[in-house]
């Protein structure tokens, strides 16, 4: 039982990872190299989307690492699961405090409403989510090192 466990976990927090990574690597750099404010648009409808995905997938990845952690505390590698979970909350803290605040604001622009600082906010929110990648990368990493 614990084998699916550590499976199924790797398996969603590494789908978590992929699709944060698109965003930041290939996705956000397709919508920012268009004309003028085109981009707005796939931001508004990407925020719209992702915004009501993402809570749950942290949300999940963070309490299937906790039981991982738990379920597995007398088995080798106990120590990076729990310090995967760690890096979990601090994404989840990051998002809470950094990005969402940003991307609740971005789900509701229209070229006709935007902010004029719009492209600064964007820009800020793709740089903290990069860091936030950074950081699910590391825990994806340290999950699948405890299986060694």
């Amino acid at each position: 039982m614990l084998n699916a466990l550590e499976v199924f976990t790797i398996v969603v927090v590494g789908l978590m990872v992929g699709v944060e990574f698109s965003v930041a690597f290939v996705i956000n750099p397709i919508l920012n190299g268009l004309p003028g404010d085109s981009g707005l648009r796939g931001r508004a409808h990407g925020a719209r989307m992702l915004g009501a995905v993402m809570p749950f997938w942290y949300i999940g990845s963070l309490a299937l690492s906790a039981v991982w952690a738990i379920a597995g505390w007398h088995h080798h590698g106990a120590g990076l699961v729990v310090t995967a979970a760690g890096l979990l909350i601090l994404s989840v803290i990051m998002s809470l405090l950094l990005l969402v605040p940003i991307n609740n604001r971005g789900k509701t622009w229209t070229p006709e409403n935007r902010p004029e600082d719009w492209k600064e906010q964007t820009n800020r929110w793709d740089r903290f989510h990069y860091v936030r990648v950074a950081v699910i990368i590391a825990a994806f990493a340290l999950l699948v090192a405890a299986l060694v």
